[in-house]
């Protein structure tokens, strides 16, 4: 697929070169700074080393008093408090946090985790009915609720009152819970909007912890739980999330709870040091994989696991639903691109809107997502489940797909998501009608170029430059994700020694040494994913341009400085 490259703006050069000086570093390193938004000497401090002191005080969200206020009396009275979450790694997570912390120090608390197929996303009435059942009075429902009014008002009606933690955008109306922490609620003047679920957990067990002279240290356990939700579920690794994903690293690294040990041991990663990255493509969906093919109880069940032989079992559990997702969703996607190879009007469309009621609703998501690497635009995946079609919406760089999916909501029963991911359920026999509905919305406001896939470059870059020096100070911009990527550079002018291959299981790959015209004789390891097909163009001996990050990679015990290549180009297109 032809890609756009896209040379983002350039730092103030009078800023760049300041700031260079100050910090004795190079001028590019200066301007990766800059286009972050850093300017100074104390901006480029907090960044490179960030500091737990630097969290935001928990009651600066709206309703965070009366949420402490309302637990502080459950416990006063000996009620029972249920902790109620979504069935994805950010749900997960968020009630092993907060479960495990109460239970710390209060007998009365349960934990409750909905059936995604008998019970759907969110709040449901069969989790407000077991609530019910078993006696509990209070439920902190976290990683969703924020449109769950109905279900709030009906459990306000049976004595059982709500603390919500979401971080999803609100309805119209907030549901008439105890209290509701969400910082985007349009009334909250939380500083940092950005927060995952158990991001939201995290502040209120920080804000107990104030309340009752618990010491900070005893929480930093808990922010292994924290970066795993936060690199799972793509949020702004950013300001706050900056600073818990990089001390929730360290945690992970060196000190991880019995289940997260076990899911790093199956997943190769022991000995390793783990970044963000690793937590995406394999810790983060072994542990989403119970909930999209069984149970989120077994995931929960090994979040909470403190004895390693349980850990152990529970692990095995998980990483043998995940081997099975892996294969259903790779039939699906299979299965889906047939379709829309074989019907022309629906591959020259802006949209991809398929529904078929067999296919399996616990990996929708991921086939929606895998749809996009082949037809670049926002899609949508739907199956039948409980007499309705269910799915869910992945969107292209740019383009808020929660905005129009709302333009449709007429045609739904309820929505919910962020700008580049949602949840959508309608009637079956209104999925003809959405579909041309979402197409319409999608074709008026999407931009042509939002529809060709686009590599952003960050600087220009000489191989020469990449030095020790220049990698040193390059990692200490991790952890890496949204509005902080890995930063990408060009290279111009370039070519393969000779000694370049094809390599994979499926020979989908390249493996190449890079030199640079200007300095032939300097030679650069380089690894071009899923870019076999180029192979022949490489091996001429032709010089190429490159756009690229700069990894580590580590072979039998020595680490060697690697160009991971994203795309390449012929060497007559030299204009970005």
């Amino acid at each position: 697929m032809e890609k756009r490259w896209v040379l983002k703006p350039q730092g103030n050069e009078k800023d760049v070169q300041n700031l260079a000086k100050e910090l004795n570093i190079e001028p590019v390193l200066a301007n990766l700074l800059v286009q972050r938004g850093i300017k100074t000497f104390e901006q480029s401090k907090a960044f490179f080393r960030p500091s737990l002191n630097d969290l935001y005080d928990p009651f600066l969200m709206k309703d965070m008093d009366i949420a402490i206020e309302r637990i502080e009396k459950a416990i006063h009275n000996n009620e029972n408090i249920l902790i109620y979450g979504d069935y994805d790694v950010d749900g997960t997570t968020s009630v092993a946090l907060v479960y495990t912390f109460l239970k710390e120090f209060y007998p009365n608390v349960g934990y409750y985790v909905p059936d995604r197929y008998s019970e759907g996303y969110g709040v449901s009435l069969q989790g407000i009915q077991n609530a019910q059942e078993n006696k509990f009075s209070l439920i902190i429902a976290l990683d969703c609720g924020i449109k769950a009014n109905e279900k709030v008002d009906y459990a306000k009606k049976h004595g059982i009152d709500f603390i919500i933690c979401d971080h999803h955008y609100p309805g119209k109306e907030l549901p008439n819970a105890a209290a509701v922490l969400d910082s985007k609620r349009s009334d909250c003047n939380y500083p940092f909007k950005e927060l995952s679920g158990c991001g939201v957990g995290f502040k209120l067990i920080q804000a107990f912890a104030q309340t009752n002279n618990i010491p900070f240290e005893k929480l930093i356990p808990y922010l292994d739980l924290v970066v795993v939700s936060i690199a799972s579920d793509i949020v702004p690794i950013v300001d706050e999330n900056r600073i818990l994903a990089y001390y929730g690293l360290i945690q992970l690294n060196e000190k991880p709870r019995q289940g997260l040990k076990s899911i790093i041991s199956l997943a190769g990663l022991s000995g390793k040091t783990i970044n963000i990255d690793d937590i995406v493509f394999k810790i983060g969906p072994r542990i989403n994989a119970a909930g999209r093919m069984e149970s989120a109880h077994k995931a929960v069940e090994l979040l909470l696991s403190k004895n390693s032989a349980k850990a152990k079992t529970a692990a095995n559990s998980v990483n043998f639903f995940n081997d099975a997702r892996k294969n259903i969703d790779r039939h699906i996607t299979q299965e889906a691109l047939r379709i829309l190879a074989k019907e022309k009007e629906l591959g020259e469309r802006k949209t991809t809107v398929l529904y078929n009621s067999d296919w399996h609703k616990g990996v929708v998501g991921i086939v929606a997502s895998r749809l996009i690497e082949t037809y670049y635009r926002p899609t949508v995946i739907l199956t039948a489940s409980n007499g309705l079609a269910t799915g869910s919406a992945r969107s292209v760089l740019g383009f808020d797909i929660y905005q129009a999916i709302e333009a449709c909501s007429d045609l739904l029963e309820n929505f919910g998501g962020h700008m580049y991911a949602a949840g959508l359920t309608m009637q079956i026999d209104k999925v003809e009608e959405f579909q041309k509905r979402f197409e319409m919305v999608v074709s008026e406001t999407i931009k042509d170029e939002q529809l060709i896939p686009q590599v952003e470059i960050d600087a220009e870059l000489n191989l020469s430059q990449i030095t020790p020096k220049f990698y040193r100070i390059l990692k200490q911009f991790q952890p890496f994700g949204p509005e902080n990527m890995a930063p990408v550079f060009v290279t111009r002018d370039v070519a393969d020694n000779g000694e370049g291959r094809i390599v994979g299981v499926s020979k989908e790959h390249l493996k190449l040494s890079i030199i640079q015209e200007e300095d032939p004789f300097r030679n650069f390891a380089a690894i071009a994913f899923q870019q076999a097909n180029l192979y022949e163009y490489i091996h001429s001996g032709d010089f190429f341009d490159i756009c690229y990050s700069v990894d580590e990679n580590c072979f039998r015990g020595i680490n060697n400085l690697q160009l991971n290549i994203k795309d390449m180009k012929v060497r007559k297109k030299h204009e970005i």
